[in-house]
């Protein structure tokens, strides 16, 4: 018997969804100045001209090449830019700006990889046999997440950025800086189901779940883990919270770091957390576009290294992959909700994501995207570290198209986050989605909170 079809996702929606994250992405490239377009503004990445080739490079590759067969549009930038670089270990790049092509020329490229695969989509969906990843939408798919994800890494790369090389938004908001005390949250012992169920159609990509049609290969197969009772903070940890482990000497403190953590504080000089800077008059944080007092009761940004010695050094530890979905989406019965507040769709009202701000906001800012057990903050306003290293769940399959997109990360040397930032789009906020990132690594909008058993 043939395995049940899902019908195609109609075309218009999609293309819809594409335009808009170009949109995103050609924002953000609008705020750079054409001075720093070939900076790098964090060393472990590359100059940001190689992003504004990279996204049309990888649709093209996925797309132009990969599905529809077609020539080069220009085989240089094909490969010049069709990978981005994640060094383990201390390597950095060592190119300089005149390695890189002219901007003109990259943006001519663009345009015309724009139009070639507009043009053959809309040729693919009216033809008679489109292959089944084009046709199911998952490649389409697969290119407006992907773009998404580096419109919040380009968030992160331009704040790095001076603020006299980026264009800033005209109106200033408000910064609260009051400090909140937070609570512990008694989680009852239950199941919290990880990842999601493909569709039986077979297609890479295509999941069971209506709501949320697709999924990265990362997010197959489905999984139930049986979680213990434990206690989680109510509210991520804030930047009040962690000046008191700062003030405490926390950084100097070698039984708080693990051997590696402690030899990358050495070599950085980290006394305190990467956005933080100290003035004569206090703490300031350095915001996108301006530096501000150090809002007390937003959620700290630090890498997984700082929030590890963080943890020890309150008597807890970071929760692990299934405890975050236990809080984040259980119940008292053995039911589970697509997201913390419900299985209604996400709007702002439950979190700062969305591109809805540029830094994050405090931490009691959205009571209506609370969990059942009452824990709050916990989609967007910044990803959150787990204590679980990024590996396959049970039954998974790489993508056939993108076999290294998770699987070159399986090392051991990367963490699962959950959750999502203020950068995140909404789309990502499906509760099989799994972000990873190095412990070492402090420019990502990053932020934890403790359990205790």
């Amino acid at each position: 018997m043939a395995s049940p079809s899902r019908a195609p996702e109609p075309l218009a929606p999609l293309l819809d969804r594409l335009a808009d994250a170009r949109a995103n992405t050609d924002a953000l490239f609008e705020r750079i100045a054409p001075a720093a377009l070939y900076d790098r503004p964090i060393p472990e990445r590359h100059r940001l001209i190689f992003y504004l080739g990279h996204l049309e490079a990888f649709d093209w590759n996925l797309l132009g090449r990969g599905a529809f067969d077609l020539a080069p549009e220009n085989a240089a930038f094909d490969k010049l830019f069709a990978f981005g670089i994640d060094p383990v270990g201390g390597n950095l790049p060592t190119d300089t700006p005149s390695d890189w092509p002219k901007e003109r020329a990259v943006r001519r490229y663009v345009a015309a990889v724009r139009e070639k695969i507009d043009s053959n989509l809309a040729e693919a969906f009216s033809g008679p046999e489109p292959s089944r990843e084009v046709a199911g939408g998952t490649l389409v798919h697969v290119a407006i997440e992907h773009r998404l994800m580096h419109a919040e890494t380009l968030a992160y790369l331009l704040h790095q950025l001076p603020y006299d090389r980026k264009q800033a938004d005209r109106v200033r908001v408000a910064r609260p800086i009051g400090v909140e005390r937070l609570t512990t949250v008694q989680i009852p012992e239950g199941d919290a189901t990880l990842g999601t169920l493909r569709h039986p159609d077979g297609v890479p990509g295509h999941t069971a779940d209506p709501a949320s049609p697709f999924g990265w290969d990362n997010e197959f197969e489905s999984s139930t883990a049986h979680v213990p009772a434990f206690g989680i903070g109510a509210y991520p940890v804030t930047n009040g919270e962690f000046l008191e482990f700062v003030r405490s000497a926390g950084y100097s403190d070698q039984s708080l770091w693990g051997d590696e953590a402690w030899a990358w504080k050495s070599e950085k000089a980290l006394q305190y957390p990467f956005l933080w800077v100290e003035g004569r008059d206090g703490w300031n944080y350095h915001g996108m576009f301006e530096e501000y007092p150090l809002p007390l009761n937003a959620p700290v940004y630090v890498s997984h290294a700082e929030a590890s010695a963080y943890a020890r050094w309150a008597g807890r530890s970071l929760p692990t992959e299934a405890q975050w979905h236990r809080a984040a989406y259980g119940t008292r019965d053995a039911t589970e909700l697509d997201y913390p507040w419900g299985n209604e769709p996400p709007d702002r009202s439950r979190g700062n994501f969305d591109f809805a701000a540029w830094d994050p906001t405090p931490v009691t800012s959205h009571p209506f995207g609370a969990s059942r057990f009452g824990v709050h903050d916990l989609l967007g306003n910044g990803w959150e570290w787990t204590a679980t290293p990024f590996g396959p769940l049970p039954g998974f399959e790489p993508f056939p198209f993108y076999r290294g997109y998770s699987a070159d990360f399986f090392d051991g040397k990367h963490f699962v986050m959950k959750g999502g930032s203020p950068r995140t789009a909404a789309c990502m906020l499906r509760r099989s989605f799994r972000n990873w990132f190095q412990p070492h690594y402090p420019y990502v909008y990053a932020k934890f909170r403790c359990v205790e058993d």
